[in-house]
C-alpha cells in the first residue's frame, strides 16, 4: 500500500485567473492506494457524504484510467469539497502521485500534472491544472497550455473558510466575457508584481499584486460578508485579500508576526454577519507527499 499527503491549494490568487496556484501547508487529504483487479473508491472524512465513489464520477477515476493502474482506494478528506481550496484537486493529485509510485510508471511530477487535470475535467468539465499542479509541485505555480512553472517559496497566508455554499458553475457563471483595456493591463501589470513576489518571498509584492478588476470583484458577491471580511483583515496587517478558487474560501496573505491577528478579525467580520467559518493559519507548502 502506498500512501500520500496531498495538501490543500488555492488558486487563481487574483490577478492569476486560471492560471496562478499555491500549495497550503494546511489542510490536506490522506489517499492510500493498493493494488487490485479493479477500482474501488471508499471515502471518509469531511463531506465525504457527498462525495460520489462511482470511479466514474470520481476525479480519482480518469486518473486510475490514464495511468493504466486500477486500484482500492481509500481517500481520508481533509479538504472540504466546494470550499475554494482544491479539493477535488488534492484527491486527483494525491491518486496521480500514490498510482504512479505503486505501479512504478517512473513519471515525473511535471508529467503527473496533465494527469491529475484530467481527473479535474470530471467535476468541472474542463481539464484545468491550477489547482493539481500545486498539489503535486508544491510551492508557487504557473500553469498554461505550454506547461507549467513552479517556485518554492515562504509566503504566510490565512484560508479563511465560511459555511456558504458556492458552486464551481456559478463562480463560472459571473466570470466576465470581456475587458477594457484599462482593466487588461491593470491585471497584467499586478500579476507580473505578484509573480515578482513570490520569486522573492516578498508579502508585500504579493498582496498588492492580488489585486484583480475583473474576476474577483464578481465573485465576491457570491460570498455573504465579502467586503467586511476584507477590511478587517487588511486593518489586522494582511498585505491582501482575494477570493480563493471559486470561493467560498478567502485568501489573506500576511507578515509573519500578523497571521494570528488577520485569522481572528476575519472570523469576527464572518461572525458579524452570522456566518461560521474556519480559518486556517498556513503557509505555502510542499506537495504531495509519499508518507
Amino acid at each position: 500500500m502506498i500512501t500520500v499527503r496531498a495538501p490543500a491549494t488555492s488558486a487563481n490568487l487574483g490577478s492569476g485567473f486560471d492560471v496562478f496556484g499555491v500549495a497550503l501547508d494546511r489542510p490536506a487529504d490522506i489517499i492510500r492506494v493498493e493494488r487490485a483487479e479493479r477500482t474501488t473508491i471508499e471515502i471518509t472524512g469531511v463531506g465525504s457524504q457527498y462525495i460520489p465513489t462511482d470511479p466514474e464520477k470520481n476525479t480519482v477515476g480518469a486518473v486510475v484510467d490514464a495511468l493504466d493502474a486500477p486500484a482500492r482506494i481509500e481517500i481520508d478528506k481533509g479538504v472540504r469539497p466546494a470550499s475554494g481550496l482544491g479539493s477535488s484537486a488534492a484527491s486527483a493529485a494525491g491518486a496521480a502521485v500514490a498510482l504512479n509510485e505503486l505501479y512504478d510508471r517512473g513519471l515525473s511530477r511535471t508529467d503527473l500534472v496533465p494527469i491529475a487535470a484530467e481527473g479535474e475535467a470530471v467535476v468541472s468539465g474542463t481539464a484545468h491544472a491550477d489547482n493539481v499542479a500545486p498539489s503535486i509541485l508544491g510551492g508557487f505555480t504557473i500553469a498554461t497550455a505550454d506547461g507549467v512553472e513552479s517556485v518554492d517559496t515562504e509566503i504566510p497566508l490565512v484560508a479563511c473558510l465560511p459555511e456558504i455554499a458556492v458552486s464551481t458553475r456559478d463562480a463560472r457563471r459571473v466570470v466576465p466575457e470581456t475587458a477594457s483595456m484599462e482593466d487588461l493591463v491593470e491585471t497584467v501589470g499586478n500579476a507580473a508584481t505578484l509573480s515578482v513576489g513570490m520569486c522573492q518571498a516578498d508579502p508585500d509584492l504579493v498582496g498588492r499584486g492580488m489585486a484583480d478588476p475583473l474576476v474577483t470583484p464578481a465573485r465576491a458577491e457570491l460570498i455573504t460578508g465579502y467586503d467586511a471580511v476584507r477590511e478587517a483583515a487588511l486593518d489586522a496587517g494582511a498585505t491582501g485579500v482575494t477570493v480563493s478558487g471559486a470561493g467560498p474560501s478567502m485568501l489573506a496573505v500576511c507578515r509573519g508576526p500578523d497571521r494570528r491577528d488577520v485569522a481572528t478579525a476575519m472570523l469576527d467580520a464572518f461572525a458579524a454577519h452570522d456566518v461560521e467559518a474556519r480559518a486556517y493559519q498556513t503557509q505555502i507548502s510542499d506537495g504531495a507527499t509519499i508518507l
